[in-house]
């Protein structure tokens, strides 16, 4: 089994050393992490991103080129609600759903969830 991670689970995994060694021990290491994940967790503060960037050189960092914004954004209009799921949530359900048996982990479900509801390949949503 593959993980992908959000911004939430991408922080929270940074500052958890248990939950890094349990993911370790399931055998589901290294995580994808889309490029704009990125974005959303670092602040260009190397003392604050210390132990993000940390973390990061553990991880698969994938960037997100146009065909995966494509199938994000068609993802994200399926949803039909009028507060939309962020961009960056719909591109890290898109990159799971790519990576056929990929489970999302995240710090906010709701979002995550109804995007995986219209994806073509089954993409579950844990919390980190």
């Amino acid at each position: 089994m593959t993980i992908v991670l959000d911004s939430g689970a991408l922080t929270a995994l940074a500052g958890d050393r248990a939950k890094l060694d349990a993911l370790r021990r399931r055998g589901v290491w290294p995580p994808l992490v889309p490029t704009v994940v990125l974005t959303e967790s670092l602040t260009s503060d190397h003392r604050r991103d210390f132990h993000v960037n940390r973390l990061l050189r553990a991880c698969e960092v994938r960037i997100v080129d146009e065909l995966l914004a494509r199938r994000a954004a068609s993802l994200r209009f399926a949803v039909g609600r009028q507060h939309l799921p962020s961009a960056v949530d719909a591109i890290v359900v898109a990159l799971a759903d790519d990576t056929r048996g990929a489970t999302v982990l995240t710090s906010d479900t709701r979002d995550l969830r109804a995007l995986s509801r219209h994806t073509a390949n089954d993409v579950p949503v844990e919390r980190a």
